[in-house]
C-alpha cells in the first residue's frame, strides 16, 4: 500500500467512468461549449483568437497541448490521426482531467503521509482514496473544467513548500494562477503558511524512546543526520504500552499541550515577526519568488483592468458575505459523521462552558456577523436564476428562498458549523494558522457574486487535509501530540536551530 496503490485503485475507476461519460455525453456539456472550442484553437496552433466569454486564463488549454503532444507520437503511429489538431477532440481533453486526478490523489497521500507519518501506509491510503471521492471534485474529473487542474497545482505548490522547495512552489503558484486567478489567494495562504513553518519553533521538545524493534529513535538525540525519523506502526495505537514510549516530563498536560493552547493569537505572530527578522535574509531568498509572482500579478490586473479576463461585468468583484457562510455549512455536512454527531456537539457545548464568557462573545460575534452576511450581502447572480443544471439553483429556489425567514433560520447550523470547524483546527494547528485559513477562504469566496459550490473545492481540501479526523478512534490530543512532534522532529529542529543561530 501506498502512493502506487493510491494512483492505480483511483484510475481503476476514472478510466471505466470516462469512457462511460464520453459515450453518453459525446459533445461539449455546459461550461465545456467554451473551453473545448477554445482549447482546439490553441491546437490548430491559433493563440491569438479568444473567446471573451471565457474569466479564466489560458493555463488549463496549455497544459492540454502538453498532454495531446505526449499522446500524438504513438496516435500517429497507430494511425488513429492523421494531424495533431484532429487529436484535440473532446474525450482527449477531457482525459486531461483524470491524469490531473489520478495525481492529485497521490499529493494528498503524500501530503497526509507528512502530517501523520506514524499512520500506516493501509491507513494513509484508504484516507486519501476516500479524500479523492469528494463529489464534486470527482465529478469534475470527467468534464473539461478548470477546477481538477487548479486543485492539483495548489496542493503540488503546497507539498513543495512544505518540504521547503520554495522556488518550486512558487512556480507551481504561478501555473495554478495560469489556470484559474483566484489562486494567487492561496498561493499567499502557502507562503504564509511556509513562513511560519520556517520560523515558528516546535511547541515542545519530545523526546521519545522506543523498544529496539520498534524503531532507531535515541533520547535526546536533537539533530538527526536525516530529515525523517522510522517510527514503528505501534506508536499509532492509542493504548501505548509504557515501556514502549516515554515522553518527557515537559510535555504540559491535556489543557496546556502546545503554543496553540498556551499562547494568544498576538503572542504566536510577535514570535513569527521577531525569527522573520532574525532569519530576514533566508526568508527574502525563501519566499521572493512568490513576492515575484504576486507582484507580476497585480501588474496584469492592472492591465486588464479586472480580475477576470472575459464577461467582466457577469463577474465583478462583489462582497457576497453570505457565501463564507454557504461553505462553512456544506463542508460540514461533508463531514457530517464527524460534525453532527451527538458526541461533537456535546465536546463542543462543554468547550464554550468551559470558555465562558469568552466563548459566548465570540457565539454572539458569529451570529450577528452572519445575520448581517445573509440580510445585507446575499447575492442572487442571473446565472444562478437562469441555469436550472445546477444544484444551486433548485437549493436557492426550494431552500433559501422558500419562505423570506429561511435565511435567518439557517443560520444557527452556519455557526454550529464554523464553530465546529475552527474546534478542529483548534486543536492541531496554531491560531494564526487558523485565521490565515479562514482569511483565505474569505479571500476567496467573498468577491465571487456566483454561488458554486466547485469553488469551496480548495478551501475544503485543505480543511479535510488538516482536521484531526482518525479510523477507530476518538481524537486523543496527546497522542496526536506525540505522533506530530515525532514524524516532524528532524524539520522542527533543524528549524529551531536556524532560528536560534
Amino acid at each position: 500500500m501506498g502512493r502506487v496503490a493510491v494512483a492505480v485503485i483511483v484510475s481503476l475507476w476514472v478510466i471505466p467512468i470516462s469512457l462511460m461519460v464520453n459515450h453518453i455525453v459525446p459533445e461539449p456539456y455546459m461550461d465545456e461549449i467554451f473551453h473545448i472550442p477554445q482549447a482546439q484553437k490553441y491546437c490548430r496552433g491559433n493563440f491569438k483568437s479568444w473567446d471573451p466569454l471565457i474569466t479564466t486564463p489560458p493555463g488549463l488549454y496549455c497544459l492540454s497541448l502538453a498532454h495531446v503532444a505526449s499522446l500524438f507520437p504513438g496516435m500517429w503511429c497507430a494511425k488513429a490521426v492523421s494531424s495533431f489538431s484532429k487529436l484535440c477532440s473532446t474525450p482527449t481533453l477531457r482525459s486531461i482531467n483524470g491524469v490531473l486526478a489520478v495525481i492529485c490523489s497521490v499529493l494528498v497521500y503524500e501530503i497526509l503521509a507528512y502530517f501523520r507519518p506514524a499512520l500506516d501506509k493501509r491507513n494513509t491510503t484508504l484516507r486519501a482514496i476516500v479524500t479523492s471521492l469528494y463529489p464534486l471534485h470527482w465529478f469534475f474529473t470527467f468534464l473539461y473544467y478548470t477546477d481538477v487542474a487548479s486543485l492539483t497545482l495548489v496542493l503540488a505548490m503546497y507539498l513543495a513548500c512544505l518540504k521547503r522547495h520554495y522556488q518550486s512552489s512558487a512556480l507551481l503558484g504561478a501555473l495554478a494562477i495560469l489556470v484559474r486567478q483566484t489562486n494567487v489567494i492561496w498561493m499567499l495562504f502557502v507562503a504564509c503558511c511556509g513562513a511560519i513553518n520556517l520560523t515558528l519553533p516546535p511547541n515542545h521538545k519530545v523526546n521519545v524512546q522506543l523498544d529496539d524493534h520498534d524503531a532507531p529513535v535515541r533520547k535526546n538525540d536533537w539533530l538527526p543526520e536525516k530529515k525523517s525519523m522510522p517510527v514503528g506502526p505501534n506508536l499509532r495505537k492509542r493504548k501505548m504500552d509504557s515501556t514502549s514510549i516515554s515522553v518527557n516530563h515537559s510535555i504540559p498536560k491535556m489543557n496546556d499541550l502546545s503554543l496553540r493552547h498556551t499562547s494568544g493569537l498576538l503572542d504566536e505572530i510577535k514570535v513569527i515577526l521577531l525569527r522573520m527578522w532574525n532569519l530576514k535574509l533566508e526568508v527574502l531568498v525563501s519566499f521572493g519568488p512568490f513576492f515575484v509572482v504576486f507582484v507580476a500579478f497585480v501588474m496584469f490586473v492592472f492591465w486588464n483592468g479586472s480580475i477576470v479576463l472575459g464577461a467582466k461585468e457577469a463577474h465583478a468583484v462583489s462582497l457576497h458575505f453570505a457565501q463564507i457562510m454557504y461553505f462553512g455549512l456544506v463542508s460540514a455536512l461533508a463531514m457530517a459523521p464527524f460534525y453532527f454527531t451527538y458526541n461533537q456537539v456535546a465536546v463542543l457545548c462543554q468547550s464554550l462552558w468551559k470558555n465562558r464568557p469568552l466563548s459566548f462573545f465570540q457565539v454572539i460575534v458569529l451570529l450577528i456577523s452572519g445575520f448581517l452576511s445573509v440580510h445585507l450581502f446575499s447575492i442572487a447572480h442571473p446565472y444562478l436564476l437562469a441555469d436550472n443544471r445546477h444544484y444551486t439553483f433548485y437549493i436557492w429556489r426550494r431552500v433559501i428562498k422558500s419562505h423570506w425567514l429561511m435565511k435567518y433560520l439557517l443560520l444557527p447550523l452556519y455557526a454550529y458549523s464554523w464553530l465546529c470547524i475552527f474546534d478542529s483546527l483548534g486543536k492541531v494547528q496554531k491560531k494564526i494558522w487558523v485565521l490565515l485559513f479562514f482569511l483565505a477562504s474569505a479571500g476567496v469566496l467573498i468577491p465571487a457574486p456566483l454561488i458554486e459550490f466547485r469553488y469551496y473545492t480548495i478551501p475544503f481540501y485543505f480543511l479535510v487535509l488538516h482536521s484531526p479526523i482518525d479510523d477507530n478512534r476518538s481524537w486523543d490530543p496527546e497522542v496526536y501530540m506525540v505522533e506530530t512532534s515525532i514524524g516532524n522532529a528532524a524539520e522542527n529542529r533543524w528549524a529551531l536551530v536556524q532560528a536560534t543561530t
